[in-house]
Parts: structure tokens; sequence; C-alpha cells
């Protein structure tokens, strides 16, 4: 079938992305067993059959949803800490700032998918590759800063390491909570405490949030 084909199928068939989606908050709301061919087509009031004019079977979605976590967790992470920064202070804060942003980085998304990385030797690899890439993005800021590579290796890990367990552990914080201790981490994180003008420039890319909204 060509994909004008499929295009022209899009009206009752569903499309790739549709199919996509669907799996994806199946993903998030039940795990991974939620996701299997017939129940999304349920939920999408579409046949069965339409779901193989996109994917050859159950296997490539999951693959489908894999690549989409990594590029969009993994890639907003590599992409904040290779934004431009004078001082290695703002480049942490560029780098707080992705997981601050759920448009961005998606805690929901990582957690699920860790989640399955448990049931599931493929997606195990993948997180760990998706782990391995990020942390050498993190060694990378660090050593643009004349970090040794022993010590950019320590921070970056100790930056990701933080990070995955306010994911693991489900923690909810106000957004005023997790502002009011960004300070204090980028001087762990960095060495050295970030200038008034870095901490006003976060605050203000980080302002529309109210004291009760919940962090990542």
């Amino acid at each position: 079938m060509t994909e004008t084909g499929i295009q022209d199928q899009t009206g009752w068939r569903g499309s790739r992305d549709v199919w996509l989606a669907a799996a994806r908050t199946a993903l998030l709301e039940g795990g991974i067993d939620a996701v299997k061919v017939q129940p999304l087509a349920t939920g999408l009031n579409l046949s069965r059959t339409s779901f193989y004019w996109f994917f050859k079977d159950r296997a490539a979605i999951l693959d489908a949803l894999l690549d989409e976590w990594d590029a969009s967790n993994t890639a907003a992470l590599v992409e904040g800490c290779a934004a431009y920064a004078e001082t290695i202070q703002e480049a942490v804060l560029n780098l707080i700032s992705v997981f601050l942003d759920e448009t961005r980085f998606e805690p929901r998304f990582d957690m699920a998918v860790r989640s399955w990385a448990h049931q599931s030797d493929a997606a195990s690899r993948r997180v760990r590759q998706a782990d391995d890439r990020r942390l050498a993005a993190i060694r990378a800021m660090f050593a643009r800063f004349g970090f040794s590579d022993d010590e950019a290796d320590v921070r970056a890990r100790t930056v990701y390491h933080v990070q995955i367990g306010y994911i693991s552990l489900q923690t909810r914080e106000s957004l005023r909570d997790r502002m009011a201790r960004v300070p204090a981490f980028v001087k762990t994180f960095a060495g050295a405490a970030a200038t008034d003008r870095d901490l006003a420039r976060f605050r203000a890319r980080h302002a529309t949030g109210g004291p009760e909204d919940d962090g990542p």
C-alpha cells in the first residue's frame, strides 16, 4: 500500500499518529499490558484490521512508542545541555528548565517507559541507551566549562540521578517549593552559586505556575 493510499483511507482507518497517540495514552494510564491491538481499536472505535495498515504488528507500535519517547524526553535533555550559557551555573539552570517544562520532558512518559523496562529486555536496552546518551550530554556540559573528566562524570550523575529519583519516587511538590530549592540545587550541582541575574531570568521563564502547582 502506498503512502498516498494510506492517506486516502485515514477517514475510517485512523492514521499512524492516531494509533500511536492511543498507544501512548494506554501506556501512561495502564502500563505496557494495556497496549494491545484490540483494546486500542475498541477505544478508537476502529476495526482491529485497520491497525495493520500502519503497523506490522504489536511489536512495531511498541518500537514506535520507544522512538517517540527518545525523540521527546531524551532529545529535550540533550538540547538543554547544549544550550548557550556563559557559566556553568547558567548551564545547570538551562538543564533544570528542561525538567520543569513538561511540554519538553514529560516525567510520566519516562516513568511509564522505565516501568515497562522491568518487563522487557528490548525496552530495558533502550532505557540504558537513553540513560547513557543523557549522561554523556550532561558530562559534556560540565566538561565545556573546564571540569575534569572524573568530576564532570560525578556531577553529571548527581544531577541526573536526582531527577530520575524525583520521577521514580513520584515526588509531588508545589512549583513554589521546587523553585525555592533551585539556588541550592545549582550550587550543589555546579559548585558555585548562580548570580541574581541568572536566577531572575530563570524564574521569569517559569513564572506561569501558581503556588499550588505540582512539580515533576
